[in-house]
């Protein structure tokens, strides 16, 4: 590519310098220059301001560590934006290990490039450079997880894959069974592989047969990642055993909970807010005297928001230990109304990872009778 200006020795293709709205700013402080990446699967468009917030070049990178690393390393200290994807977690990391100030952008806050009518690599790159030197405030920044707890998480999405695809396989086989006019018994996952053998019609073994051994191979690979996944929590977290002292959490449960806030008790100013930071609240759009009843947001992480809702049907369920928690839930679904259980259930996975998060940081163990009213001596 050929290149001829230069911004703290980063090199990069020749780009107008139309003046901007934000080009009279005051500079970033301790930076010589700012860059806004939009990262791509194989490539990368960048855009390079100066100190005055003028665009003084852009370019194509490689998204590779050897490409990066030999564009922005021995460079002066720059600020570099990126948005939160695929690629960020390791490029943020690299970049940050070079010197650089980087900030991971919040694409959930950044309407103004997801909805822009004029959208293109070129022009996302741009708008991130150009909001960085305004203030890392507009890009709502927000912090990746560690390399160690990224590679532990991993391990939790792996067993959530498998689960899964074990599910689809296991309504697929009972779909080709019903075609027929039979059933197979009900029973659990676990035990689907061996029951369904029994149950098969005889002309739908030779389609059948190959489905049942991948379901019971991968119920075998399941419980490998549920020992793994105990040892982890038990060796490599240990302060999860509080978490776990709750009926119904187990330690996929409390394990996730505390990769997903990167083993860092802080990362939340109160346990209150893990409702919100999970997309367990209820969405607003509230005006005058219109009060509206909506879902929840589902913003924030997907798995734990699934597991917290898992964890609450048992505790609601039959097998469910008596609690305060498990009564007010239950109080919840008498209300009346069609979707009383399902608010029921949503309510008390809220309150139970906000419970799960004050339980880890005091390290106090759960108490089932705690706010629970004596209830009156029989004759």
């Amino acid at each position: 590519m050929k290149t001829n200006s230069t911004a703290c020795g980063v090199t990069a293709s020749v780009s107008g310098t139309t003046q901007q709205p934000g080009d009279n700013l005051a500079a970033p402080e301790s930076v010589c220059a700012v860059v806004g990446i939009d990262l791509g699967d194989r490539h990368s468009k960048y855009c390079v301001l100066d100190v005055e917030g003028t665009s003084i070049g852009d370019g194509i990178v490689a998204t590779t560590p050897a490409a990066l690393r030999l564009l922005f390393s021995g460079k002066g200290r720059m600020r570099i934006a990126v948005e939160v994807g695929t690629h960020s977690p390791w490029v943020s990391r690299l970049l940050e290990e070079l010197g650089h100030e980087v900030i991971v952008a919040n694409p959930r806050k950044l309407r103004l490039i997801t909805e822009s009518d004029a959208k293109n690599d070129h022009a996302d790159a741009a708008l991130l450079a150009r909001l960085a030197y305004a203030g890392p405030d507009l890009l709502s920044p927000v912090e990746h997880r560690s390399a160690s707890v990224q590679n532990d998480l991993a391990v939790v999405r792996a067993r959530d894959a498998t689960v899964t695809a074990r599910a689809r396989m296991v309504t697929t086989v009972r779909g080709i069974v019903k075609s027929t006019g039979a059933r197979l018994k009900v029973c659990s996952t676990g035990a689907f592989a061996s029951k369904a053998l029994d149950d098969c019609p005889e002309p739908l073994r030779l389609a059948l047969l190959p489905l049942l051994r991948l379901i019971q191979q991968m119920t075998a690979e399941i419980r490998l990642y549920d020992r793994i996944v105990t040892q982890k929590a038990q060796k490599a977290y240990p302060e999860t055993a509080a978490i776990l002292t709750i009926p119904g959490v187990g330690a996929l449960t409390a394990l996730t909970l505390v990769l997903l806030l990167n083993n860092d008790k802080r990362r939340v100013s109160r346990s209150r807010d893990l409702g919100s930071y999970f997309g367990l609240c209820p969405r607003q759009r509230d005006s005058g005297q219109h009060v509206s009843q909506l879902g929840i947001t589902k913003a924030g992480d997907n798995l734990m928001r699934k597991l917290a809702v898992q964890c609450a049907h048992f505790m609601l369920g039959r097998f469910g230990k008596d609690s305060a928690l498990r009564r007010w839930g239950l109080s919840l679904a008498l209300r009346g109304g069609k979707n009383a259980k399902k608010r029921a259930v949503v309510a008390v996975a809220r309150k139970l990872v906000i419970l799960m998060h004050r339980l880890w940081s005091t390290q106090e163990t759960f108490d089932a009778t705690r706010g629970l009213r004596a209830e009156p001596q029989a004759a």
